[in-house]
């Protein structure tokens, strides 16, 4: 996974007052903490700092004050309305570091004709190093039957890349696709429950 050089400003005011006036400045406040250093409160380009995060478990190269540091995000906090970023934690790691973290999960390929995939976890907890962590875990598909179940213990994962989950946890899950007769009805029982629950 590539590095994301950000340069980070230190940031010495806080409260609600001060973090909207961060974000009115088109940056976003965030702390850098980790391998017992005390948490150093900095602000972080918005722009930029939005691009990046659209990579799962993006490695940051944070430049403060000509010091360098590589971090990957731990919780990054957005307004649930509007979307924008309103805090970001980043977690300071090594190279050759193991970190414990979430990798989503993408089908590849097509299952059998007939059949409804479910992704039961959109993500799998695995460990692997800071500096090569999968962008996504794939798990094939294709031709899949009804019925086909795909543990966690089933997939494959890179070289150096490890579970941190059961596994006997139910990763995906082939059914039969409901019928267009099933489907039809579903949505009149749907419409009629809807219906009787607004009488007086």
């Amino acid at each position: 996974m590539p590095e994301v050089k950000i340069k980070a400003e230190p940031r010495t005011q806080f409260g609600k007052g001060a973090a909207r006036r961060i974000r009115r400045a088109g940056m976003v406040p965030a702390v850098l903490y980790g391998h017992g250093s005390a948490p150093v409160h900095i602000a972080l380009p918005g722009h930029e700092l939005m691009l990046a995060l659209k990579t799962p478990n993006a490695l940051f190269e944070v430049d403060l004050d000509g010091r360098s540091e590589l971090a990957i995000p731990k919780q990054v906090q957005r307004d649930p309305i509007k979307g924008f970023l309103e805090h970001v934690d980043l977690l300071i790691v090594k190279r050759g570091e193991k970190v414990v973290v979430e990798v989503p999960v993408e089908t590849v390929g097509e299952a059998a004709p007939g059949t409804l995939v479910t992704i039961e976890h959109t993500t799998l907890s695995v460990e692997a190093e800071a500096t090569h962590i999968p962008t996504s875990i794939e798990v094939p598909i294709h031709d899949a039957e009804v019925g086909t179940q795909i543990h966690a213990r089933d997939i494959n994962l890179p070289a150096g890349v490890s579970l941190q989950i059961d596994p006997e946890t139910l990763i995906v899950n082939i059914t039969a696709a409901p019928t267009a007769g099933q489907v039809e009805a579903e949505a009149e029982g749907e419409e009629s429950a809807g219906e009787s629950g607004g009488q007086e």
